[in-house]
């Protein structure tokens, strides 16, 4: 067993010397250190990283790691003091078993293919007027701020029964919460906001129901009592800020790939029923959310050759995992005919991402529809102009300035 010494080239995040590509070191590190140490960027603290894809599925199947934020040796990506962390309500996403059982249990239903098989419709008709938007604002357009950022904030607003008036504050928000580049009592600020305007949106889900995913999550609480109201107004944040922060930026990049690339584009163009294979090849290709499957360890494990101990930080790296040559050939290319599904961008094992039918639905409508509507889509300028997220917890583009 080994354990590295923490050295200045492996301070996390680990930097891309191209912002299509994973970053350098992470290939070098799944092939001689799966299991390895850094330091973390945001407060010197140290952490494993993860790199294989075997071994990211093992982790994140072990109960002796946690996903509680609030444990000491957590590796939090943000800097966040101690007294604002305790003092924040804990998702679901950051609850272990069996809080986080009872919690997923009662959001499943909500997120089940049939109930987004049902919303294709109005998705489509979100996508739509999303596209007349940029057509009547005139070439160029940015399509981050047209299509990318509103549309999985229209169909979130709309699935939990928040007016969409709102979602400039709800979404400014959550980017505060997932900076680096903020000072802490902005962050603070952030949070707070946040949980008082979803706590009184859940509280009035309470005395006006209305036929929204808060307001079933609160009769079925009534039912049969389960949960706490700062449990709903909690998973409720969760959902109002994953909801539209991942799918955003996974629509930009999406559309920059068939930008960049003609014959990806062309071969979609000529078979649309490629479409839900495109979107699970660009998911596991661009795996915006990298380590956001975050653990601590709450026993001393053994896994590919190192010791992590007890109370030490863990991160299982799904972008590394999904460019794992052991599980996909030529991973470095991005190819529509490969069967993708088995890739990580949404996790795995019980904390596997609850909304990723509903990502998926988003992207593809989106998708056929740019296809469709937009045929002669191109990039105002080039590729070496855009600005990518690369402090960010979520990668992505800040705008994507189009011409058609």
């Amino acid at each position: 067993m080994t354990q590295s010494p923490v050295t200045e080239a492996a301070t996390f995040p680990l930097p891309r010397s191209c912002p299509f590509s994973s970053p350098d070191a992470y290939a070098e590190l799944r092939e001689n250190e799966p299991v390895s140490r850094s330091q973390l960027s945001v407060n010197g603290k140290t952490a494993w990283l993860i790199t294989r894809h075997e071994l990211v599925k093992k982790i994140l199947a072990d109960d002796r790691v946690s996903a509680n934020l609030k444990l000491p040796g957590y590796p939090l990506q943000v800097p966040v003091p101690d007294e604002i962390l305790q003092a924040v309500p804990l998702t679901f996403l950051s609850m272990d078993a069996p809080e986080h059982t009872v919690q997923r249990r009662m959001l499943a239903p909500e997120f089940s293919v049939r109930r987004m098989r049902a919303l294709r419709p109005r998705i489509q008709e979100i996508v739509d007027r999303r596209i007349d938007a940029v057509m009547s604002a005139g070439s160029p357009a940015d399509l981050v701020a047209h299509v990318a950022m509103p549309v999985p904030s229209l169909v979130i607003c709309e699935m939990l029964g928040v007016p969409y008036a709102d979602h400039a504050r709800f979404e400014g928000w959550s980017a505060q919460t997932m900076s680096r580049d903020i000072s802490d009592e902005e962050r603070g600020l952030a949070h707070h906001n946040l949980d008082i305007y979803v706590d009184r949106l859940v509280t009035d889900k309470e005395t006006e129901p209305g036929d929204d995913l808060i307001s079933r999550l609160v009769e079925r609480n009534r039912e049969e009592p389960a949960v706490e109201h700062s449990d709903i107004a909690s998973m409720s944040r969760l959902l109002l800020i994953a909801g539209h922060e991942t799918t955003a930026n996974m629509i930009s990049l999406a559309v920059l790939t068939l930008l960049d690339r003609p014959d990806l584009r062309q071969a979609l163009v000529a078979d649309p029923d490629l479409v839900p294979k495109a979107v699970e090849e660009l998911l596991r290709y661009w795996s915006i959310s990298d380590s956001g499957t975050a653990r601590v360890a709450k026993e001393d494990i053994e896994i590919g050759g190192a010791m992590i101990a007890a109370g030490e930080g863990i991160l299982p790296l799904n972008n590394a995992a999904n460019h794992d040559s052991a599980v996909f050939e030529n991973p470095e290319t991005i190819d529509f005919a490969r069967e993708a599904r088995s890739h990580l961008a949404f996790g795995y094992g019980i904390h596997q991402c609850i909304g990723q039918n509903l990502a998926r639905l988003e992207l593809d409508v989106t998708i056929r529809t740019i296809l469709d509507r937009l045929p002669d889509l191109a990039l105002a300028g080039s590729v070496d102009d855009l600005s990518f997220k690369h402090d960010a917890m979520v990668y992505g583009v800040d705008a994507l300035p189009v011409t058609w």
